[in-house]
């Protein structure tokens, strides 16, 4: 098991009122998982993929993560934790403007203490295509070649998991399919687990396990 999810509940205050997000949410993940959550704008999947990520805390409820339940975690661990075993692909996809492609690729290995593993990088980026644009910086890449680029970049600690959050939300058609075709060749080929929030059916489709937010409840579907 990569991820254990437990009575997830989470809300925010607006002076005296309460506004809940989600309530009880319950989710397991593991090796090879290809997981899409779909949901109307403002049902909260960003939320849920924040605090699956680590990246905020739920009001209730336990996290557990690679066996071990974050709570118990000091901050330097977790941080830990997170480089190493999650990978992060969000909507805009967050490239350094003054680096290379290449340069880009290498900076989760950077942040973990290592030079970089070029090679690893070098072949990552043959593998979707962009062996002729290592060298470009984001501003000479296309929309889609970006997103790729961020992809391959989440994968060069090995993750057990990739959270990708709407990842597909300023594509066009074309550049959206391609990148729901990698994430289902990594999937395959590298029995890499996904969690993808969407709110578009279409991507929502490509999900082994396919979940619909809705009203503060998440729960498994097969309407799309």
């Amino acid at each position: 098991m990569i991820l254990e999810a437990n009575n997830i509940s989470k809300s925010y205050r607006n002076g005296s009122n309460k506004l809940s997000v989600f309530t009880n949410i319950n989710m397991e993940i593991e090796s090879g998982d290809l997981i899409t959550i779909m949901g109307a704008s403002g049902a909260g999947k960003s939320t849920l993929l924040n605090i699956l990520g680590t990246l905020d805390n739920p009001d209730t409820g336990t996290l557990i993560i690679n066996g071990k339940s974050i709570d118990s975690l000091s901050q330097i661990e977790l941080s830990h934790l997170r480089n190493r075993v999650l990978g992060f692909v969000f909507q805009f996809h967050h490239l350094l403007p003054e680096f290379t492609a290449l340069e880009n690729v290498l900076i989760p290995n950077q942040i973990a203490g290592n030079d970089g593993d070029k090679k690893k990088a070098v072949e990552l980026l043959d593998y979707i295509g962009l062996s002729d644009r290592i060298y470009h910086y984001p501003s000479q890449l296309s929309g889609g070649e970006r997103l790729r680029v961020a992809v391959i970049r989440s994968l060069m600690n090995e993750p057990k998991l990739v959270l990708a959050d709407e990842p597909t939300g300023n594509l066009d058609l074309g550049n959206a399919n391609r990148l729901m075709d990698l994430f289902n060749k990594i999937n395959s080929d590298f029995n890499q687990a996904f969690v993808i929030t969407t709110h578009n059916p279409e991507v929502a489709a490509i999900g082994k396990k396919k979940y619909y937010i809705e009203n503060g409840i998440l729960s498994l579907t097969d309407r799309f």
